[in-house]
């Protein structure tokens, strides 16, 4: 069943908050190394879904939420602009998460091809990415073309805490032809 994609404005994404902090948890709690560690709960879930608002609002966060068939939110993606002058030709893709029960149904492939579909189309001429290395996240980005940048051992904690490298990508956006 093909997800169904669509942009969250800021007055969605209040709206929403504790379905996408129900995400956020369950996300963490499969083992997903998010920013988050495994004593994550609700409220802070939903604390930091709720901190994103204002950056939705002044159009420096994109989002993107996928849902199933039957209305359940599955997954979402985001990329911030950079602002500094010398950057706001490029975007950080960040948090793409999908939910566990949802894996494997292609919903991660079609919520990157929308971000970088939308990012092509908003001018940005480079989407910059990091992920845990060894992850089925980094075999994604690189069946999707996203190029290796390098390595960084010990970069952040998965959700029990042990330290694991990240991989840095790259991907120059392309709008359809």
């Amino acid at each position: 069943m093909t997800p169904v994609i669509a942009r969250l404005d800021a007055v969605q994404l209040a709206a929403h908050r504790d379905e996408l902090a129900d995400l956020l948890l369950a996300v963490v709690r499969g083992g997903s190394s998010l920013g988050f560690l495994a004593d994550l709960d609700h409220d802070r879930a939903a604390g930091w879904w709720d901190a994103l608002v204002p950056a939705v609002e002044e159009g420096s966060l994109a989002l993107w939420a996928s849902r199933t068939g039957d209305g359940r939110l599955d997954g979402t993606v985001s990329w911030y602009r950079e602002s500094k002058p010398n950057g706001r030709h490029r975007a950080e893709l960040r948090k793409l998460m999908v939910h566990p029960r949802a894996r494997g149904r292609g919903t991660a492939r079609a919520l990157l091809a929308e971000a970088e579909l939308a990012a092509a189309r908003a001018g940005v001429l480079l989407l910059v990415l990091d992920t845990e290395t060894g992850s089925g996240a980094e075999r994604l980005y690189r069946s999707a073309g996203w190029t290796e940048a390098g390595t960084i051992p010990d970069y952040a904690a998965d959700p029990a805490g042990r330290l694991h490298p990240t991989t840095l990508f790259y991907k120059h956006p392309r709008p359809p032809r």
